[in-house]
């Protein structure tokens, strides 16, 4: 068989990957009426190319999960929502254009905990945020910040969960990544548990956790090889990589998978831990899907992504990326982080959600 063939027959995977999860691909066009502006997923001096992803569904009188969350959510109670987000995320990042990747981080760490109910952000001394998988979130700054605005012009209506899952998408935008709509209606969790981080993937696992960790959160293999591609930009401390430069699997040698070059550079670069090494070590500033070529010449920077390219179950998935279109790439990137954003979450009344005055405490905490 061709490899040219053999390449199509995975691009019609993709397809159908992508047509099976129809009912998960949540954004659709909102006529405006008040709504903020749309904006397109990226602008020339942003280093995209310009396209812009609707990903469509049918319209359910602009209601997902079972009248749950809504696109027009805010509409009536504060229409300003995403144009408030959207100001200040390109502010943040403007003054520190890491922010943006750290955003994407802050929020996959927020939903594969206990669902995206902004518990990442709570911040007491039992909580998510000051466990040792957490040490090195960053951008909550940000959504205090949008917060603060929000309260002043729609007092005590949007939830931090919202906003995160707002905030993430722009500043994916911002980055030149695609745009995806967003359904609203997320409360946010009063629970937040520091022991239960340890589900958070920190670079040395193996594919079959991974697998479990994100089929238990209603994800598939194909959203796994996506999401893992959102380390197409941003950093990681050389603290999380030492062991695999210098003693992987205490045998006091490097992994022997690694380029040797690149090995070469990493020894170099990280020899202190608090250093910190792009994540992509092609195209560390640009949203593409060059990340997938990384692991095909062996310079991916965490062990679980160069497992990607050598598990049987997802390495056909990175060849088709790493021959793909950037395009094809954003695509289904916004259709995984639409169903990211909607993992777990909290809406009605019996469910023990709220909406947050302040991120950091739940209400009646101060």
């Amino acid at each position: 068989m061709s490899s040219s063939f053999t390449f199509f027959l995975l691009l019609l995977l993709l397809l159908a990957f992508s047509s099976a999860s129809s009912a998960d691909n949540y954004a659709h066009n909102i006529n405006n009426g008040g709504e903020d502006k749309k904006y397109s997923s990226s602008s020339p001096d942003e280093g995209g190319d310009g396209d812009v992803f609707r990903l469509e569904a049918p319209n359910l009188d602009e209601t997902t999960l079972d009248n749950l969350l809504s696109f027009g959510h805010y509409r009536k109670t504060c229409a300003q929502f995403e144009s408030i987000v959207h100001r200040k995320v390109n502010e943040w990042l403007n003054k520190d254009r890491t922010l943006g990747a750290s955003l994407m981080r802050l929020h996959f760490h927020d939903c594969v905990v206990r669902g995206c109910d902004a518990s990442i952000l709570l911040n007491h001394e039992t909580s998510e945020r000051r466990a040792n998988a957490s040490k090195t979130l960053r951008g909550f700054e940000v959504i205090d910040d949008i917060k603060t605005e929000l309260e002043k012009q729609c007092p005590t209506t949007v939830s931090c969960a919202d906003i995160l899952t707002t905030a993430t998408r722009d500043a994916t935008v911002a980055l030149g990544g695609p745009y995806w709509d967003v359904p609203y209606g997320r409360k946010d969790g009063r629970i937040s548990i520091a022991d239960e981080t340890e589900k958070v993937p920190v670079g040395y696992e193996d594919i079959t956790s991974l697998l479990e960790l994100f089929q238990s959160k209603g994800l598939n293999v194909l959203d796994l090889v996506i999401l893992s591609g959102a380390h197409t930009i941003g950093r990681a401390s050389c603290g999380s990589i030492q062991d695999r430069i210098f003693n992987y699997k205490g045998t006091g040698k490097p992994d022997p998978s690694i380029d040797p070059k690149y090995l070469d550079f990493l020894q170099r670069k990280c020899r202190w831990a608090s250093e910190y090494v792009h994540l992509d070590a092609t195209t560390p500033t640009k949203f593409d899907p060059i990340y997938y070529l990384n692991l095909h010449k062996n310079l991916a920077l965490l062990s679980t992504d160069q497992l990607l390219y050598s598990d049987s179950r997802t390495s056909p998935l990175v060849s088709a990326f790493f021959r793909s279109t950037s395009s094809l790439f954003n695509h289904q990137f916004a259709v995984s982080m639409a169903k990211l954003g909607n993992v777990g979450v909290l809406t009605g009344d019996h469910d023990e959600g709220e909406i947050r005055t302040n991120c950091n405490s739940v209400n009646g905490a101060y």
